[in-house]
Parts: structure tokens; C-alpha cells; sequence
């Protein structure tokens, strides 16, 4: 079993326009709404890779049974923490031309009971995992501190934590010392204070990562595909494909793919490989956020895998 923790939910609302003008009225060509938040795409993604899979978030009185039955069709375990507030709303906005502008809603504040209530079901729910994830924005009510905090209660009781977050979560989540985590190429360089650009800074950056204690530091390049280190060396991971229709949500697809090869001990090329994959096969699709088995599999022979580095070669120098 793999556990996430996507503890903000959202609704995803995937919108096509002719063009996006400020100040003008549009008209809406093609309208989809499901659910979302980073902890649903990767949670669905996970099932759809054809591993054991429960999710923790919170949920609303309105959207209660599309959560679940929308979770139920797509194979996975949601406990579904009610909260008072309305859950937030998430856009994607897609013009003739193919740019997509993302709008991100808040969300609701929790009380803190809200808080209480969402920390003990998942602190109960690791217990039968063998792999742990923590991703997404947080709530407003929980401390920036929390992901840290979860990462130590997973590692005293045995479990490898994965995070994927931004901002003052992630730099205190790297702190804690998780298994791995996976930023983009924004996130990794406002934590480093400066432009990951290419794969050379990217390697960099990563190898900082495993000097402060992350065991596998994986940073994402868009375009450039994506990087990871290990006790093996440096890995660059690439796929030829270059059809896109929809990347909203492609990071956590990616996520979903490396959790569950990491589940089935597969090296760190093999992990790339699938992950990227993953992340592809969202991005060829309408829906944000998902990928099905049978297009990730018929992507992996177009990605490509090249060890960069050997570890003990690998750049010393910390960017910070």
C-alpha cells in the first residue's frame, strides 16, 4: 500500500478559449471539472500503474460524493476529512495556440480541529503503508512545519517519505531528512536563490539536495526532462515525444510514476524512465492529472535514460 497525503483538495476546472484577453469577455469553447489537487492526480495515477494506493484530504459537503465516486472508479482508498470551508477551485485556462494559464484557489482555513482530525487519520493510515508521499500546498491552519514533522513520524516507524512541495513546506521538509523529494525547475531555484536553467545547474542543485541528507533528490525540467542522484550517480531522463495537449498536472503524474517504482525496487534509471513517462502520458491527454497504464507503457520505449554522472565523480560544489 502507498500512502498520499494531498490534504488540499481541489476541484480541477479545465477551460478551452479562442484566445485569453484581460478586460474582455470570452466565450467558453470546451468545459471539464474533476476533481483535483496534486494528491488526487497522483493517487489516481498510482492506481492506474496498478498499485494499492489510499488517499488523506480534506473534503466538503458539496463535492463529498463526486470525490468519492470519482476515487471509487479510479481504484483509490479516500478518506475524505470533512471540513467546513468550501474547497478551493483550481483553473486551467488553454488557448487556440496551446498556453495554459493556471489560476490556484486558496481553499479553505481549517480550525483546529479541522487540523487535528486530518494529521491523526493519516498518522493512523501509515501504519499499513510501505511508502509514504506528501504533496501539494497545505491547507491555511496548518504550520509550514508539518510536512517536516510527518516526514520524522514516517522514518521512526520505518517508512520511506517522498515530498513534493514549495516554498517554506519544502525547504523544512529537506531539512527532515525524506527519502526523496522532487521539485521543478521554479521550485528548486527559489530554494537555491538562483536560475536552474540548464542540467548542469540541475545536477548541481541535486547534488546539494543529497549533501544536506535526501537520499534521492529528483528535479523536474520541463522540456529538458527531468534529473535524479542516488548512491548509483547522476541520471537524466528524456522523452522524444513532443506532442502536448494538456501538462497541467504532468509533475504529479511523474510523482505517481517514480512512487511506484520505488514500491517495486526498480534501479534509478528504470524509476526515470517510468516517471517521465508518466508524466508524458498526462500531458497528452484533456484530463489534468491522469495517466492511463496503456499510454505510459507504449511511452517507455521513448524515453531515454543516460547516467550523467558516476557518484563518486559527481559535482561537489553546493549551490548555496
Amino acid at each position: 500500500m502507498i500512502t498520499v497525503a494531498g490534504f488540499n483538495t481541489a476541484i480541477d476546472r479545465f477551460i478551452q478559449l479562442e484566445a485569453l484577453n484581460p478586460g474582455e469577455v470570452h466565450r467558453v469553447q470546451v468545459e471539464h471539472v474533476y476533481p483535483g489537487g496534486k494528491g488526487v492526480h497522483v493517487a489516481q495515477t498510482i492506481a492506474a500503474l496498478g498499485e494499492r494506493v489510499q488517499l488523506i484530504g480534506v473534503v466538503d459537503a458539496a463535492h463529498r460524493d463526486l470525490i468519492n465516486r470519482r476515487m471509487h472508479e479510479r481504484g483509490v482508498v479516500f478518506h475524505g476529512i470533512d471540513v467546513a470551508g468550501e474547497l478551493r477551485h483550481c483553473l486551467a485556462l488553454r488557448d487556440a495556440r496551446g498556453a495554459i494559464t493556471e489560476i490556484l484557489g486558496q481553499g479553505p482555513e481549517l480550525s483546529r480541529s479541522e487540523c487535528d482530525a486530518l494529521l491523526e487519520h493519516f498518522r493512523r493510515s501509515i501504519d499499513e503503508s510501505e511508502l509514504v508521499i506528501l504533496c501539494g500546498s497545505l491547507p491555511r491552519g496548518l504550520p509550514a512545519t508539518v510536512y517536516a514533522d510527518l516526514v520524522e513520524y514516517a522514518r521512526q516507524r520505518g517508512k520511506r517519505c517522498l515530498v513534493d512541495a514549495s516554498g517554506d513546506a519544502m525547504r523544512h521538509a529537506v531539512d527532515a531528512k525524506p527519502f526523496m523529494v522532487k521539485p521543478n525547475r521554479d521550485e528548486i531555484s527559489e530554494w537555491i536563490g538562483q536560475s536552474v536553467f540548464n542540467l548542469h545547474a540541475a545536477e548541481r542543485a541535486a547534488t546539494a539536495l543529497r549533501e544536506r541528507g535526501v537520499a534521492v533528490p529528483v528535479v523536474t525540467m520541463g522540456e529538458l526532462g527531468a534529473l535524479a542522484a542516488d548512491e548509483s550517480g547522476v541520471w537524466h531522463a528524456q522523452c522524444a515525444s513532443a506532442y502536448v495537449r494538456n501538462s497541467v498536472g504532468s509533475g504529479d503524474c511523474f510523482l505517481a510514476g517514480f512512487a511506484v517504482a520505488i514500491k517495486r525496487n526498480m534501479s534509478l534509471d528504470e524509476a526515470l524512465q517510468l516517471a517521465v513517462a508518466s508524466g508524458v502520458a498526462n500531458a497528452q491527454t484533456e484530463e489534468t492529472g491522469f495517466a492511463e497504464r496503456s499510454s505510459v507503457e507504449s511511452l517507455l520505449p521513448s524515453v531515454k535514460v543516460s547516467r550523467l554522472r558516476e557518484q563518486e565523480k559527481a559535482h561537489s560544489a553546493s549551490p548555496r
